[in-house]
């Protein structure tokens, strides 16, 4: 499944070792970040919404329009996910 994913996604990654299942959130977190549409229906496809929706909740991070994206399509809320509530949790000047 890898090979059918962008090849810039996967640059530094040896493809014949990367195993799906244990890093799943790594392989969905950069699709969901910096990949295309097509690669996005691939990992969807062999994941499954709910699996893609649980891995992403335990992301400290990703970015503000693929957590969008992942609520939406998943239809779950923002606040359900790590990455929001560290995001909303970090002190600014403007919010300190």
């Amino acid at each position: 499944m890898i090979e059918q994913l962008s090849k810039h996604l996967f640059w530094d990654i040896d493809k014949r070792t990367f195993d799906l299942e244990k890093n799943s959130v790594q392989l969905i977190q950069r699709v969901l970040e910096y990949g295309e549409l097509e690669g996005w229906c691939i990992v969807r496809d062999y994941y499954g919404l709910e699996r893609i929706a649980h891995d992403c909740k335990r992301l400290r991070t990703l970015r503000p329009e693929a957590l969008s994206f992942i609520c939406l399509v998943t239809k779950t809320k923002k606040e359900d996910y790590r990455c929001y509530n560290f995001r909303q949790s970090i002190p600014t000047l403007w919010n300190s």
